[in-house]
């Protein structure tokens, strides 16, 4: 049934809607617009209760020589939204929490790389700014403000915490929301506002010459510890210092003489098989009969070695460069 206006004296009018609804309303112009302001229901106000509380809105709206007058319609949605927004803001979790959850969530699948990089770059970077924030209330700019610091002076640093911000919001909306973009994302506008970084200079690899390369194996062979034997398979393998840091026992198939690194811990999240020549399988041989744990180069507590472990016995052996740039020039 459509709403019946009954008028009832001045901006005063009887809104019937059905049978038994019947409300006061008050109707007033404010900056051109038509505004109608309840002021009650019949059986709960009076003729003259009505009245009374169209002249008081009326005082609202016109105001006085020592109060400009105010849109109460206006004022009341505003009310309401502000209600919602600190109802929502107490139910929805806060960015800390779902960065908390989403970690918790893919710990168990995590390299020890990942687990120490993920919650430190977002403590760091990250909470002071959008921490206390629900996921709604994240804004471009907020991005962009704990961005702007970092984005010249720690570019790799800078690109990842955004991108895991990304994920991390990406993973606690609405997937059939069309309205939502992503405030992580590196838009034009986004590229355009933070610092202009320079051009990268390409670097190449260091490399031991090819005539050196048998003095220094034959010296690298007589140095102690795992650190110098997981440094030979990584050299006679080709591989990255942390597939050869993390790599475990169970991914080594001896017989058809592969190692199979998984998916995770690769850059296409996918497996990769690594033939093993002879002396990558003398090197296994050599640490097989004291093993400790799942890890093959753990070390005496049965942890990880750092990755810096390599670049320590590289300086023992009087040669200092990072364990994935000793390769043989050819």
């Amino acid at each position: 049934m459509s709403a019946c206006v009954i008028a009832s004296g001045g901006p005063r009018y009887l809104i019937v809607t059905g049978p038994t609804s019947k409300s006061w309303s008050y109707r007033y112009w404010k900056d051109g617009k038509e505004r109608w302001h309840g002021l009650g229901s019949l059986k709960e106000v009076s003729l003259k209760d009505a009245r009374l509380a169209r002249d008081a809105a009326r005082l609202r709206v016109k105001g006085d020589r020592s109060t400009a007058g105010v849109d109460i319609v206006h004022e009341r949605r505003k009310a309401r939204e502000e209600a919602k927004a600190v109802v929502a803001k107490v139910v929805l979790p806060t960015f800390e929490e779902c960065a908390e959850a989403y970690i918790r969530a893919n710990w168990s699948t995590w390299s020890e790389k990942h687990r120490d990089q993920w919650p430190s770059s977002l403590k760091r970077y990250a909470y002071a700014t959008i921490g206390k924030l629900t996921i709604p209330e994240i804004k471009p700019s907020h991005i962009y403000d704990l961005l702007e610091p970092i984005w010249v002076e720690k570019r790799e640093t800078a690109n990842r915490v955004r991108g895991r911000i990304e994920t991390i919001i990406a993973k606690n909306v609405d997937i059939d929301d069309p309205e939502f973009r992503n405030p992580a994302e590196l838009t034009r506008q986004m590229r355009e506002k933070l610092p202009k970084r320079t051009k990268r200079v390409v670097r190449h690899h260091p490399a031991l010459p090819y005539a050196e390369a048998p003095a220094f194996l034959t010296l690298l062979s007589s140095a102690p510890g795992r650190a110098a034997a997981m440094l030979r398979f990584l050299i006679f393998r080709a591989c990255r210092t942390n597939e050869a840091v993390e790599a475990r026992w169970s991914e080594i198939d001896p017989p058809n003489s592969t190692w199979k690194i998984p998916g995770d811990r690769m850059k296409m999240d996918q497996d990769h098989y690594v033939p093993l020549s002879d002396p990558a399988l003398a090197v296994l041989d050599e640490l097989r009969d004291g093993r400790q744990g799942e890890l093959i180069f753990a070390g005496l507590d049965g942890r990880a070695f750092s990755e810096n472990a390599m670049l320590a016995v590289l300086d023992r052996l009087g040669y200092p460069r990072e364990p994935d740039r000793v390769r043989v020039a050819t």
